[in-house]
């Protein structure tokens, strides 16, 4: 059976809708920056999400071809995640998503060496016939964070958000968004396949000790 990081590491991927602190590890992730309202139809956040899911299917799947990965398993594609921020707003604002900045992501397993990443953009480039030259090879140390399942529409986050501030304070810690720590969104459903009202979505943000 392929191994699913959404079951095996039910911390990071699972969380219950109440808030609760956890810490994360350094992964390494496929990746692709931009800006930009991503409900933008044929827009660069579409658009980066092919790319990404691109890498990530012919990593997957070099099983079958010449190039073997050392430490190899089977595994399903984790779950599509995002970094996001705004120029000059602590959190997130959404009623002005055409500032966003992002860094769209799906991760890797630990066996991808950088070298294989390389390796799959070259042959996503020679078999899609496509630019892949914007998705990078992308690690990032998350560390101390607060984070709760999101159980809606999008839009509604900021309700969810609220929640989880109010439990930092009670716990005696603070927010620590900054140029380096973002808030940090796990997809657990797909949107274009499930309702809004059912929608899925991890809400991480990364906290201190007051």
């Amino acid at each position: 059976m392929a191994f699913d990081y959404k079951k095996e590491y039910k911390e990071f991927y699972l969380p219950a809708v109440e808030p609760a602190i956890v810490t994360v590890p350094k992964m390494n992730f496929i990746a692709v920056r931009g800006q930009g309202d991503p409900n933008e139809e044929d827009g660069r956040y579409k658009q980066a999400i092919g790319l990404l899911y691109g890498i990530a299917y012919t990593i997957k799947m070099s099983k079958k071809g010449d190039h073997k990965i050392d430490g190899y398993f089977d595994y399903v594609v984790p779950p599509l995640e995002g970094f996001w921020w705004q120029e000059g707003v602590r959190g997130i604002d959404y009623g002005h998503k055409e500032t966003f900045k992002w860094i769209s992501v799906i991760r890797l397993p630990d066996f991808v060496s950088e070298e294989d990443f390389l390796w799959a953009v070259k042959e996503a480039t020679r078999k899609k016939k496509m630019d892949f030259s914007n998705v990078e090879f992308f690690s990032y140390d998350e560390g101390l964070c607060v984070q709760c399942l999101h159980i809606g529409p999008y839009d509604d986050e900021p309700a969810t958000v609220e929640k989880m501030d109010e439990y930092i304070k009670q716990n005696g810690y603070v927010l620590d968004i900054t140029d380096e720590r973002m808030h940090h969104e796990i997809y657990l459903t797909d949107a274009r396949k499930t309702s809004a009202d059912k929608q899925k979505t991890v809400i991480r943000h990364p906290i201190r000790k007051a």
